[in-house]
């Protein structure tokens, strides 16, 4: 795994305070990392990944349901995961009818985490610590505040959560399936960074690679591609066809130079992957 370490070590050069980075085997070893992986992130977005996980087991254990009225007229619990929802990225404005467009919102999981407050009578970050940290022994992350955008977590913390999601100890592997899969296809909207997408594709709290051009994955990871990227300078990606998945963690914000950065050191794992 020479050169996977070699690929990973490359976001040391990345312009950021600290950067920690890990690349996550389909059998959920670290096959290769870079950087402090016990050093604190503010996650941003990559929070919402994380939100998606704790409330997917609540469908399952039957606190929630996909098709459960949540949010503006004629939405539901599904719509709002999706980012189908037709809230504004900040506020309650509906800004489309449900299901029509791809509005990204961090107020529809906002709306999330209060729901699921109130059907429980369980606060969402302990929900969340319960139901997913605890478990998966992901004792550095933690979510303050909002289910959007409020999460803390660690390289290594990140790479555990890697690692479920590509072997799913704690939900049942079809839900994970249709989490990880578009959800409302052929929807329009704008990707935040990345500008217009004709097939803005998202899955229930994961984004989908699909054909979303110019993305802050490479241009060689799969259109099955799934994970999400935070404005604190943060990703994680599981791409299914090059059966890994990557952790990369930094303290900058999110800007030019990670549009340039992201793109070729995900290309340098995928291609060192291929290469075995």
């Amino acid at each position: 795994m020479g050169a996977l370490q070699d690929a990973a070590a490359t976001a040391m050069e990345w312009p950021a305070p600290h950067v920690s980075v890990a690349v996550i085997t389909a059998g959920g070893d670290v096959a290769a990392s870079a950087g402090d992986q016990n050093h604190r992130y503010r996650l941003a977005s990559v929070t919402k990944p994380l939100s998606a996980y704790a409330l997917l087991v609540a469908i399952e254990e039957g606190a929630l349901s996909l098709d459960q009225p949540a949010g503006p007229a004629g939405s539901t619990v599904e719509h709002l995961l999706a980012h189908t929802a037709g809230y504004d990225f900040s506020s309650r404005e509906v800004r489309a009818e449900p299901g029509k467009r791809r509005h990204y919102s961090n107020t529809g999981f906002e709306v999330l985490g209060d729901l699921l407050e109130s059907e429980t009578g369980i606060g969402f970050d302990e929900y969340a610590r319960e139901a997913v940290f605890d478990p998966l022994g992901m004792t550095q992350t933690t979510i303050a505040g909002s289910p959007a955008a409020g999460g803390w977590s660690t390289s290594g913390d990140l790479s555990r959560f890697a690692a479920e999601l590509q072997r799913p100890r704690l939900l049942d592997r079809g839900t994970l399936q249709r989490a990880t899969s578009v959800v409302f296809p052929d929807r329009r909207g704008v990707l935040p960074g990345f500008g217009a997408q004709e097939h803005n594709d998202w899955g229930l709290g994961f984004e989908i690679r699909g054909s979303k051009s110019p993305h802050w994955t490479g241009s060689t990871n799969s259109a099955r591609t799934f994970g999400h990227f935070g404005q604190a300078g943060t990703f994680l990606w599981v791409d299914p066809e090059a059966g890994a998945a990557v952790v990369a963690l930094t303290d900058r914000p999110f800007g030019e130079w990670a549009a340039r950065a992201w793109p070729p050191f995900s290309d340098g794992i995928v291609a060192a992957l291929r290469a075995g």
